[in-house]
């Protein structure tokens, strides 16, 4: 069983919200607090895709609100991009942690649990249909890029894909918080603006093309 048996009839993001809550896809329902799923304009010219909800997402029951969601706020505000108009998802929509003391820490998903959940995704870019897609990390770029796509050797590129007319890989957010040193968050924070600029860039370009047209 996969979350194709709890898709809905109309591939709406209003209907794939509702029918998603009580997907059974894997057995990460059983983990999870709830399903966390994707928010954002219906019609987004950016969709975002990071790994799976943390902590703080779980119990929120909303994607991108916790430490990495601040971090990803104020990067987009320095790149130049309205997250009010970004659409934000996961490839997996429900937290896998394991629990070290009173904490349920991150834990990442199988190979199985990520192609289980992967109709969810696939149905959310058939029903936005985003001009430009942007990857967060490792797990988002294994669903829909394929096992041997690398973001630390694609990373800040744009490269073809049947979902989006511009799709670019770069660091989750939380890879940042991760980094050993002070210094080595420095660096990775100017190289994720720096990513997240040339989205900006190429969100400018492709709006001038659809007015000039």
């Amino acid at each position: 069983m996969t979350a194709a048996d709890f898709l809905p009839a109309r591939h709406t993001i209003t209907a794939l919200r509702r029918a998603a809550k009580t997907c059974q896809g894997c057995d990460l329902c059983y983990r999870g607090t709830q399903t966390v799923f994707g928010e954002g304009p219906a019609k987004a010219r950016i969709m975002m895709v990071g790994e799976q909800p943390g902590d703080q997402e779980d119990l929120a029951g909303k994607p991108f609100v916790g430490p990495a969601g601040a971090l990803l706020d104020r990067s987009l505000l320095e790149a130049g991009i309205d997250r009010s108009q970004v659409y934000v998802t996961n490839a997996v929509k429900h937290f896998k942690w394991e629990q070290r003391g009173k904490r349920r820490l991150h834990s990442r998903p199988s190979s199985s649990e990520i192609e289980a959940c992967k109709p969810w995704l696939e149905a959310e870019l058939e029903a936005i249909r985003p001009p430009l897609l942007v990857i967060l990390g490792s797990v988002a770029a294994q669903s829909l890029l394929g096992r041997k796509f690398k973001v630390t050797q694609e990373r800040g590129k744009f490269v073809e894909s049947p979902w989006a007319e511009r799709t670019i890989a770069t660091f989750h957010p939380s890879a940042l918080l991760r980094a050993p040193d002070p210094e080595a968050r420095l660096e990775m924070r100017r190289v994720f603006v720096s990513d997240l600029k040339k989205v900006a860039k190429a969100l400018k370009s492709l709006e001038h093309h659809s007015t000039s047209a």
